[in-house]
């Protein structure tokens, strides 16, 4: 049988796993804030649809019993379509906050479904050899889904925006009747959006179907329900006992409060770069925000990355463990000053914006790679993907209070109080253990990282 060839899949269905993952996570806070909530409102209803990232692990074991990866693959990138094109025809009612948030919700567990079955079929259809020499190019076209989805459509976001606010755009959506008790241009600028990505969608869904390869191992598991049931207590409970009590705990508070200060900055620094001066924003238009938090950003959190595993490569973990949790935190003063300042030159913004953002590429090079280390041993499939979902969990939880405690302070105090929260961050590393070596051994195949 013919093989096909990995590029002709592999670049398409990466673009498709983090494209849903950023438009719920990020595009989502865009959209909301400028359809009006607040950003109390916005930090708790966005912190809600990490949940199905949160929880994945507790069904993934389940999707082995129905059908293949393949199937799971392309059943799930349908139903994001939907859920997109689902966003775009509720946007112009009146019940567009419920159907938003309905449909964005089930693009959130059809991502997260995705993710595991993606992952899945990219380690059956692919031997060690293969897995190891095309992840580079798997974890590119995930990255190049942010900058698409934060630098391009942002940015053609506003563009639309200022097309349908022209007068006669506006006279003439008014004569056919589309008016809505939100901002018009605001309102079909979206719709338009949506649209768009729901036909991008469908159209990698139409492509996959034919494109992706039918492995001969995709094969539905043969166990039963209690079967799968009894091995994910037993993975839940090994997963609890690999080092003493005392240390597990420290485990634990390592994944969920190393990123406690950027879960509270995830979604307000989205809203304080586009708010208004006068609410201590800095006013950046959709095209700016794009151009400065969607691509230059973006890209500094891919270089700190790709310097951190290099680093850590050469060293290993442990010799660099304190530079990059100093690297993941102190950046984020440039919020400080950015919010006393009110910089308006979009050039000190875009580099304020990547230092902190290649600083947070450096530094979540310490979790990915201590996470790999926890889950080395028996189910590490599945140890890592536990591990995943408690740091997921560490960002949902301080990220749903977030817009109430910067109501409560004000941009400025918020970002004071963030950069006092990074204690905590240098607090719960202190109590690590970690093997010397560790990060200098050969590459794990199966994740496609550096052990």
């Amino acid at each position: 049988m013919k093989k096909t060839n990995p590029w002709a899949w592999i670049p398409t269905l990466y673009f498709a796993e983090g494209l849903p993952n950023v438009v719920v996570t990020t595009l989502s806070v865009v959209m909301l804030m400028q359809m009006g909530l607040s950003d109390a409102e916005v930090g708790l209803y966005t912190g809600w649809l990490a949940l199905p990232w949160v929880v994945k692990p507790l069904w993934s074991p389940f999707i082995d019993l129905l059908k293949t990866k393949r199937w799971w693959v392309l059943t799930m990138q349908l139903l994001m379509g939907s859920a997109l094109a689902g966003i775009a025809f509720t946007l112009p009612t009146s019940f567009w906050f419920q159907g938003t948030m309905f449909f964005l919700f089930a693009m959130a567990f059809a991502s997260a479904t995705h993710d595991i079955s993606a992952d899945g079929f990219y380690m059956i259809e692919l031997d060690e050899h293969n897995q190891a020499k095309y992840v580079g190019l798997r974890n590119t076209f995930y990255r190049l889904a942010g900058i698409f989805v934060n630098g391009a459509l942002v940015s053609l976001a506003g563009f639309l925006e200022h097309q349908l606010q022209k007068p006669e755009v506006y006279t003439w959506l008014r004569r056919i009747g589309l008016e809505h008790e939100h901002q018009m241009p605001i309102v079909y600028t979206w719709t338009l959006i949506f649209y768009a990505l729901a036909a991008l969608f469908i159209g990698i869904w139409l492509y996959h179907c034919r494109m992706m390869p039918r492995p001969a191992d995709d094969v539905s598991s043969e166990k039963s329900v209690k079967e799968v049931a009894h091995e994910l207590k037993t993975i839940l409970a090994t997963f609890f006992c690999k080092f003493g009590a005392k240390e597990t705990v420290f485990v634990m508070l390592f994944l969920l409060f190393y990123r406690f200060p950027e879960a509270l900055l995830n979604t307000m620094t989205k809203t304080f770069l586009m708010r208004p001066t006068a609410e201590g924003g800095m006013a950046l238009t959709p095209e700016e925000y794009g151009l400065a938090q969607g691509t230059v950003g973006l890209i500094g959190v891919l270089l700190g990355g790709i310097i951190g595993s290099m680093l850590v490569s050469r060293d290993g973990m442990k010799h660099w463990l304190w530079p990059m949790v100093c690297a993941i935190t102190l950046p984020d003063v440039v919020y400080i000053y950015l919010s006393y300042t009110l910089d308006s030159n979009l050039w000190v913004i875009s580099s304020c914006l990547f230092v902190e953002q290649f600083g947070y590429g450096l530094g979540f090079t310490v979790l990915t790679l201590y996470m790999l280390f926890y889950s080395q041993g028996k189910f590490r499939t599945s140890h890592y993907s536990i591990c995943t979902g408690i740091s997921y969990l560490g960002l949902m939880l301080p990220g749903m209070v977030s817009g109430y405690v910067k109501d409560i302070m004000g941009y400025k105090m918020f970002f004071i109080f963030v950069m006092a929260c990074c204690l905590i961050t240098f607090l719960v590393t202190a109590f690590l253990k970690i093997d010397p070596e560790f990060g200098k051994k050969k590459i794990d195949l199966e994740f496609g990282k550096k052990k």
